[in-house]
């Protein structure tokens, strides 16, 4: 999936949700598109997670429950 197909403010608006499980995610800085998912970086190292979280993001944010932000805030790597 290229780059610009996925909304960039859904990414943000994701990273903040994360933010209230890890603190240290920080802020968006960048993204990479790959086979695999999106890789994110942030002002506080980077995250990776599939691309149709961001898209579930996108289109229907309440679908996303507690228990996923809190699996996915694990994936968080700090630089």
């Amino acid at each position: 999936m290229p780059k610009h197909n996925l909304p960039t403010y859904a990414i943000v608006e994701l990273l903040i949700r994360l933010s209230q499980y890890n603190y240290l995610i920080g802020d968006y800085k960048n993204h990479s598109v790959f086979d695999t998912g999106v890789m994110v970086k942030t002002s506080g190292g980077s995250i990776s997670f599939p691309a149709s979280i961001i898209m579930k993001q996108f289109e229907n944010p309440s679908a996303i429950t507690e228990s996923e932000l809190a699996k996915i805030a694990l994936l968080f790597k700090q630089s």
